[in-house]
């Protein structure tokens, strides 16, 4: 059992949660919390890489759930050393640190038969925002979601708690060539919707056929004027009284959907 703080599993544990730079080198991220832990355990245990689990969390578990964890390997810690090492007010008792799932463009651009949906996000900074954007890419069927590499790190803890295991389901990119990516895509059959607040036509009239792309862009600035003069129709949606834009995550969700089922 693991005692003190000063074990190096758990520095680098520490590192891992607070530095993208050390994340990114290990092409890895800390997964945090109950739930997500058996998912990825029970779905994708190849994934897992290192798993620490406090005292009291592990007696806690049901006799099946520890038969399930006897199948791979992983640190009891003390509890009083494992809060201090979790990012979190209320630990659960589970971290692991997870490899990265690992993508390129070709992945995300329309298959034979024509079908891709597409979220694209534009120097998001906010991770609520993407944490949000992720569950509702899962939750309205979209294929994955493409990010501009100055986009918020979908791998920062915050993001990873928020996704509640939908980082782990849903494919993601990061490019440093959005306006590239989205001409790639484009050659291909796919349509491009900036959502806009000087948009042509409301979100609910579109027709968004089989294959398209959603294009969102920053909280505070929306997307660059080259970026939505780059897609293939820009979407408003309408709003009363005084409030002159949406949250981000929210006007996504609302497009994704009238996209999706409409």
């Amino acid at each position: 059992m693991i005692t003190s703080t000063s074990n190096q599993g758990l520095k680098r544990i520490g590192n891992l949660l607070a530095k993208k730079k050390e994340r990114d080198l290990e092409g890895v991220y800390v997964c945090e919390g109950r739930k997500m832990f058996f998912e990825i355990l029970r779905q994708e245990p190849e994934l897992l890489e290192r798993i620490y689990i406090a005292e009291s969390a592990y007696e806690a578990l049901s006799t099946e759930e520890q038969v399930e964890l006897a199948a791979v390997s992983f640190e009891l810690v003390l509890d009083s050393v494992f809060d201090k090492v979790a990012n979190t007010v209320t630990p659960q008792g589970f971290l692991a640190v997870v490899k990265r799932k690992n993508y390129t463009l070709e992945q995300f651009l329309p298959t034979s038969d024509g079908k891709m949906r597409l979220i694209l996000l534009e120097t998001l900074q906010d991770p609520g925002n993407l944490g949000t954007i992720l569950r509702t890419a899962e939750a309205a069927g979209m294929d994955g979601i493409l990010l501009s590499s100055d986009s918020v790190d979908v791998y920062n803890p915050k993001v990873v708690r928020s996704t509640m295991g939908a980082i782990n389901r849903v494919p993601i990119l990061y490019v440093e060539d959005l306006h590239g990516a989205m001409r790639e895509l484009q050659s291909r059959g796919m349509k491009l919707f900036a959502a806009a607040l000087d948009g042509s036509i409301e979100y609910q009239t579109a027709d968004y056929g089989e294959s398209y792309g959603i294009l969102i862009g920053n909280e505070a600035n929306g997307l660059k004027p080259e970026t939505a003069d780059a897609a293939d129709v820009r979407v408003r949606i309408p709003m009363e009284g005084q409030v002159e834009s949406l949250n981000a995550a929210v006007a996504c969700a609302i497009i994704c959907y009238r996209a999706r089922y409409s």
